[in-house]
């Protein structure tokens, strides 16, 4: 049985193109032209990807993304959009998407993007359920963090970092490494994204604790268990 794809998108033409590509490709394809209609068919989170334009009447993209991160869904989400700066770009990557391509494009790109990111869904659906460094745990199923049986709070971002890390333990990790594995980047967007992440990330996993992520100068971060 193929992937389930939602596409919303409120161009008749764009939406009709990608349907009509990605169905020959062997998807079931499903499509909205305004964002609350996106979003209501998005919220059972049974689609395996989103094609998700960021201008939508209705409801805009980063609304039905915001939405749909704060209800804990976590489909796979490509933005298109015709805002194309760096910073348009961090700002759909940072509120939830996992990619981000910019209008016009080649279909060809998209399919590529979107069996990506279904190939990176399928290898953390694999055996592996829980990691852990330390005492601090993360169950990959239930999305719940804890370090020495206290809850921790995370933002869907932060949990990808922290989940990034913890599949790296005691290893250095490199901005570059961060930029590709977490935020699907293969450029540097020249802000302090990752910085802010990991100072929130480090502050939530510390809180009076021994510390636990650190900043190695010169090279990147690691996440070792506390001494």
């Amino acid at each position: 049985m193929g992937h389930k794809l939602l596409v919303v998108e409120d161009d008749e033409a764009t939406a009709a193109y990608i349907a009509k590509g990605m169905s020959e490709e062997g998807f079931t394809v499903d499509r909205a032209d305004n964002g609350r209609d996106g979003l209501f068919l998005a919220s059972d989170g049974s689609y395996d990807a989103i094609v998700l334009d960021r201008m939508l009447p209705g409801m805009d993209g980063m609304g039905v993304l915001g939405a749909l991160r704060a209800a804990k869904i976590e489909t796979p989400v490509i933005i298109l959009s015709a805002l194309g700066t760096p910073d348009d770009r961090v700002e759909g990557l940072t509120s939830g998407a996992h990619d981000y391509l910019v209008k016009p494009f080649a279909f060809a790109e998209l399919l590529a993007r979107v069996r990506l990111l279904l190939r990176k869904a399928g290898a953390s659906d694999g055996a592996i359920t829980r990691l852990a460094c330390g005492d601090l745990e993360m169950d990959l199923l239930s999305r719940r963090v804890k370090r020495g049986g206290r809850a921790i709070d995370l933002q869907p971002r932060e949990f990808r970092l922290l989940e990034y890390f913890l599949r790296h333990p005691d290893q250095v990790i490199t901005r570059t490494m961060l930029l590709e594995g977490v935020w699907d980047y293969h450029f540097d967007p020249g802000t302090n994204v990752i910085d802010v992440h990991v100072s929130r990330l480090r502050k939530k996993l510390d809180d009076g604790g021994a510390p636990m992520l650190q900043t190695i100068r010169g090279a990147g971060y690691r996440l070792s268990p506390a001494a």
